[in-house]
């Protein structure tokens, strides 16, 4: 444990040395910051289920990023057209067993290993764009409301209680239906948009009709994702703009903007960064669920979901090891994000850190 929170505590100090060499006095004005974190970082180091979520989501973003790179079969080629004896091929253990993929194919006799190298990607992707897109929104609508109150309030609330009266996945289904078409036709004339993508989502560009499905979840997340964010924001506003630090802010002039965004928005946002960890976890099986569902992605891509929705129709006399494999992938991405989501919230609590700041203070004593 000690040995993560040196890495952690270097990472601080790192990032505040070329804060300083940006803006020279930047250390000596941000201390407290500093220390701040500081204190977060002994409190991570110190949280085994957050340690092991970090591992977790570290391991799950390299992967992500050179999965592509690194798996040994490509997504676009059907081995069965060569042998049908390979699909749905159950795992390989040597040494009783040797010459076939370790964990065994699926319906197209791809190796279900490199085919997951893939799903990383897209998965993460998806999942982490979705949130990083959807909040701000939430985040935005949620401090105007909250600040401004009045009609403004009334009417943001209210479109906000219309997007939560729907059920999110059924509101998503209904936009992921609609959308890809439009996308489709889109990504067909922009080439730098299509390239783009295909290199976002680690796919080949000639499956721009697979990105359109993958983009139209994607937006479909997005539509269904901020309402809670705006409602959250709402709340912590109301409890924080009566403050004297915002009355304070008032009278020296500034502009709303600036309030909102220097002086609440730093005070609201503890409650939205753990919302926000915990959703990472969500948005990945929301959008496996879409594609589950059939809305998603087609083939040859190998999506999560829709690989364990194929493997559904053969399920368990011959593609057990598919759905057990991808869905522990699905389910191990989901943990931690989730554990980190815990050990974020106690770390957040300002109760923790004074514990921590007083326990530290007394072992220097001795």
């Amino acid at each position: 444990m000690e040995t993560i929170f040196r890495l952690l505590r270097s990472i601080i100090w790192s990032y505040a040395k070329l804060r300083e060499k940006i803006s020279p006095g930047w250390i000596q004005k941000n201390s407290s910051r500093i220390k701040e974190w500081e204190l977060m970082a002994y409190a991570y180091s110190r949280s085994l289920i957050g340690v092991i979520g970090g591992v977790i989501v570290l391991a799950v973003f390299i992967l992500a990023v050179i999965g592509p790179l690194l798996a040994w079969e490509p997504y676009w080629e059907y081995k069965i057209v060569y042998d049908e004896s390979l699909r749905y091929r159950g795992p390989c253990l040597p040494p009783s067993c040797t010459g076939y993929p370790l964990l065994g194919t699926d319906e197209w006799g791809r190796d279900i290993i490199a085919m997951s190298l893939y799903g990383f990607r897209i998965s993460f992707v998806i999942s982490i764009v979705v949130v990083l897109l959807g909040a701000p929104l939430g985040i935005i609508l949620g401090l105007i409301a909250g600040y401004k109150g009045g009609v403004v309030d009334e009417i943001i609330m209210r479109i906000t209680d219309i997007f939560l009266a729907f059920p999110g996945l059924v509101l998503a289904i209904a936009f992921a239906s609609v959308l890809p078409q439009r996308i489709r036709g889109f990504l067909e004339v922009n080439n730098i948009a299509r390239a783009f993508f295909s290199g976002l989502f680690g796919l080949r560009q000639e499956e721009y009709g697979q990105l359109a499905a993958l983009l139209s979840i994607w937006i479909a997340m997005v539509i269904v994702w901020w309402p809670g964010y705006a409602r959250i924001v709402r709340g912590s506003v109301l409890s924080v703009r009566e403050m004297p630090f915002v009355e304070a802010a008032k009278l020296s002039g500034l502009s709303t903007w600036s309030i909102l965004f220097k002086h609440i928005l730093p005070n609201v946002l503890s409650p939205v960064l753990v919302m926000m960890t915990f959703d990472i976890a969500t948005a990945t099986l929301f959008a496996a669920s879409l594609s589950f569902l059939g809305l998603g992605p087609q083939e040859p891509v190998p999506e999560l979901g829709f690989m364990i929705s194929k493997a559904g129709g053969y399920f368990p006399e011959r593609s057990s090891h598919v759905v057990i494999y991808l869905g522990f992938i699905l389910l191990m991405m989901a943990l931690g994000w989730n554990l980190l989501g815990d050990a974020l919230r106690d770390i957040l609590d300002p109760r923790t850190r004074r514990a921590i700041e007083y326990r530290l203070e007394k072992e220097k004593k001795k």
